[in-house]
């Protein structure tokens, strides 16, 4: 049975895709079947694997709102890993899952068949709290929150923990957090140093023990849609995200 993590934070920029696309393609390389669901209107995981977000008959969206049949929704990419798409579509879907009956619960229905076929499933969130990422944290078991070392690294963190203990209390009562990943760390600062810190404060024992570095790689692999551990395993960035695969795999045994 898959493990479901759901990568949230609906503050835009920290690095939630990036973490999505790379973390997913790392532990699919450590051997594990692993599904992506692109649940962000930008679809910018789609492209980040290499698939492109107009053509796919099938996708996150006509799941959602029309019922489509899921597993014809799933690519299967070159890079070990299966994914369900996303593209603009998808943006409407918060005012027509409004309509629709038990809309919280669409995507945990829409994924239950594929569940066994998996050892872990990536939810990409949008950054935002509407119907969509609700969606995203019923349908998971636990919540992955990139946080970027920054001056705002905790702003409006507060409003996410406050839709993370609603949907506790009324519609996923074993949802969990599973991690907090620093990500844009830079070592050479103090700067960066005190925001970890802060960060590990706030979520004692639930920061990853690595944290993701600010890397030009990282910057440069979205662009060829490849994951960086395709597109330069060598890097810092890859290395990283490879041994927060690690930490995961190790933490599940």
């Amino acid at each position: 049975m898959a493990k479901v993590i759901a990568i949230a934070n609906q503050k835009g920029g920290v690095g939630k895709t990036t973490t999505c696309v790379n973390l997913s393609s790392c532990v699919a390389a450590l051997g594990k079947k692993v599904l992506v669901v692109d649940l962000d209107p930008q679809g910018n995981t789609t492209s980040g694997y290499g698939v492109a977000k107009k053509g796919q008959q099938s996708n996150i969206y006509t799941c959602l709102i029309n019922d489509d049949d899921v597993r014809q929704a799933i690519v299967h990419t070159k890079f070990n890993a299966d994914l369900i798409a996303s593209n603009t579509q998808l943006a409407g879907a918060v005012v027509e899952l409004v309509e629709l009956p038990r809309r919280e619960n669409r995507l945990r229905s829409i994924l239950a068949p594929l569940i066994p076929l998996y050892d872990y499933v990536f939810i990409d969130c949008p950054p935002s709290l509407d119907l969509l990422t609700v969606n995203g944290l019923c349908a998971c078991d636990t919540v992955l929150i990139p946080i970027q070392c920054e001056y705002y690294a905790l702003e409006g963190l507060s409003d996410l923990m406050v839709t993370l203990r609603a949907v506790k209390r009324r519609l996923n009562p074993t949802i969990s957090i599973f991690g907090v990943l620093l990500t844009m760390y830079d070592g050479r600062t103090n700067f960066s140093a005190q925001v970890a810190e802060e960060v590990r404060r706030h979520f004692p024992g639930k920061v990853f023990a690595s944290a993701i570095p600010r890397n030009v790689r990282l910057s440069e692999a979205p662009s060829h849609g490849m994951p960086v551990c395709a597109y330069d395993k060598f890097s810092r960035g890859a290395a990283a995200y490879d041994a927060v695969a690690q930490e995961i795999l190790a933490k599940e045994q």
